[in-house]
Formats: structure tokens, C-alpha cells, sequence
């Protein structure tokens, strides 16, 4: 008996011409796609609408900085500008007192700065590299005292700088400064210093390497991302610090650029190209660090994380 083997042919769908029906997966792709751009562009465009009204306030002030008081008593702040002169920097500079008050501010902030990232890189060192008592407890306290507001020492502050003899001078400002900023940045330290691997230490120790060379030659060459990014970041807080500045100086020749600028508007109360000068000024310190140190000053939002 012969067996006789039926193949069997599963054939492709065809249309109306004969040929295969191609299966519709472009259609779906391109949805995707068009969803994504339409996310994409809304996206820029509501980045661009915010960044719009943040830039507008700082626009406002430069342009109303070159204009005349005849121009904007005539015409108002937020008008066409029909001027231009660099007479209010000058007012603002000489008779405003901004030169003294720029001088003052950087008098109390980069001794602050250095200070303060010197003496919170080498407790960092030691509260992360040495197994040293309370340390734990240490950290809580430096951690706990950021977190008081500073409104409820001011009185503690002004009357513990009159019994030193310090009130009224600017080493008193540097040294709250450094004071209250010491503990956040041994907590930002000690995350940064702790996740250095230890065998580089113990590689140093082989070699004879003391603590303090450790610490020099070693730990704060590799933490120089950290410190930098802290050094732009504190350098912006002090700088712009006001609240301690008026609580412990009180002679208008001895206060920062910021308490100055107050008493600018009230030296140039309706000359708003005087005071927007003014302002100008003492923004741009802190912009150029910013520039400057704008990489690290945004890396310092995540200091301290698990890396």
C-alpha cells in the first residue's frame, strides 16, 4: 500500500491584487513618535515661558539702571526706555557708599569662606576616616543645629557679641558666619570624605604617612570637587546674608553691600536708576562666582549622596 503525503500550505493573506497584506506597524511607530514630539515641544515651550518670567524682573532692573531720572519720571519704570547714561553706577558707587559696602562684604566673606571650609574639611576628615567616640552623636548635633531657625538666636547672638566687645565690627560678622556654617558643611564633608575607599589610606600608612599628610596631600585633593562646589555655594550665602548682618554691625560704615542697599533706598527714595544700579552691583559678585564655579555650584546640590 502506498502512503501518499498531503502537504499542507498555510498561505499569506493577500489583498484584492494579490499581494501580501503588510501588517500595519508604522502606524503605531509613528503615534509614538508624533506623542514624544508633542511632549518635547510642550515641554520647551513651558521651560522657555518660565524662563521668560524669571529673566524679565532682572531685565526690568538692568534697563531701568541706564536710564535717566528725567526719563523715568516722565515715562514711568516700566516704559520704552528713552536713554541711556551710566550716571546712577556712579551715584550708587560714590555717593550711595557701594564701594565702601562691596569692600566690607568681601572683607567678611572670603575670610568666612576659607575659615569655614577649613575647619569643617579637617573635622569632616576625622569624623570619617577614624573611629573616633560620639561620633555619631557629633554629627546629629552639627545636623541639629542647622535646622533651628535663626530668628530665635538673634537677641542670643547680639547680646553675646556686645559681652565679647565685638559688637559692631566685622570680625563679629565673620564669626557668626563661620560659626553657623561650620556644622552643614562638616555633615556635606564627612558623606563626601566617607565614600573616598580606604585602602588609599591605609595604602598612605604603608608608607608612613601621618594623619595630617593623609589629610593634605591625599584627602583634599580628592574632595577638591566637593570643596569647590561648597566655595561657590557658601561664598553665595554669606555674600548675600543679611539678617546677621544688621543684627550684630551697626554704623553704616561697617555694614555689607546688602544692608547698604537699604539704606540706598532710603537715601534714593523715587530714583529708581540710582537704586537699580545699586542692585546691580551688588549682584554681580555673585553671578561672576557663579559662572565661574557653575559646574561645581551645581554638583553641589548632590554632595553627600551614595555615589
Amino acid at each position: 500500500m502506498t502512503a501518499t503525503h498531503a502537504t499542507l500550505r498555510v498561505e499569506e493573506p493577500s489583498d484584492h491584487d494579490g499581494g501580501p497584506v503588510k501588517a500595519p506597524a508604522a502606524a503605531p511607530r509613528r503615534s509614538v513618535l508624533r506623542g514624544r514630539a508633542l511632549r518635547t515641544t510642550g515641554f520647551h515651550l513651558s521651560a522657555g515661558l518660565l524662563s521668560a518670567l524669571w529673566l524679565l524682573p532682572i531685565v526690568l532692573v538692568l534697563v531701568t539702571s541706564t536710564r535717566t531720572f528725567d526719563d523715568i519720571a516722565a515715562h514711568g519704570v516700566g516704559s520704552w526706555p528713552h536713554s541711556f547714561t551710566l550716571d546712577g553706577f556712579r551715584q550708587a558707587w560714590v555717593d550711595g557708599g557701594q564701594q565702601r559696602a562691596l569692600i566690607n562684604s568681601l572683607l567678611v566673606t572670603i575670610p568666612s569662606v576659607l575659615l569655614s571650609l577649613g575647619l569643617a574639611s579637617m573635622a569632616a576628615f576625622g569624623l570619617s576616616r577614624y573611629d573616633l567616640p560620639f561620633r555619631r552623636v557629633l554629627l546629629l548635633l552639627m545636623l541639629g543645629g542647622n535646622l533651628l531657625p535663626p530668628q530665635i538666636l538673634l537677641i542670643p547672638v547680639s547680646k553675646l557679641s556686645e559681652v565679647l566687645g565685638i559688637y559692631d565690627q566685622l570680625y563679629a560678622l565673620i564669626g557668626v558666619q563661620v560659626g553657623f556654617g561650620v556644622g552643614f558643611y562638616v555633615f556635606v564633608l564627612h558623606g563626601f570624605m566617607r565614600a573616598i575607599p580606604g585602602e588609599i589610606q591605609q595604602a598612605a600608612v604603608i608608607d608612613g604617612a601621618g594623619p595630617w599628610q593623609i589629610y593634605w596631600r591625599i584627602i583634599l585633593p580628592l574632595a577638591r570637587p566637593a570643596l569647590a562646589a561648597l566655595s561657590a555655594l557658601s561664598f553665595t550665602w554669606i555674600f548675600n546674608d543679611l539678617l546677621w548682618a544688621i543684627t550684630v554691625l551697626r554704623t553704616d560704615t561697617q555694614m555689607p553691600i546688602t544692608a547698604s542697599l537699604i539704606g540706598l533706598q532710603g537715601q534714593y527714595v523715587s530714583m529708581w536708576n540710582v537704586i537699580a544700579a545699586g542692585s546691580v552691583i551688588a549682584a554681580a559678585p555673585t553671578v561672576a562666582v557663579f559662572l565661574r564655579f557653575q559646574r561645581h555650584f551645581v554638583a553641589g546640590l548632590n554632595l553627600g549622596a551614595v555615589k
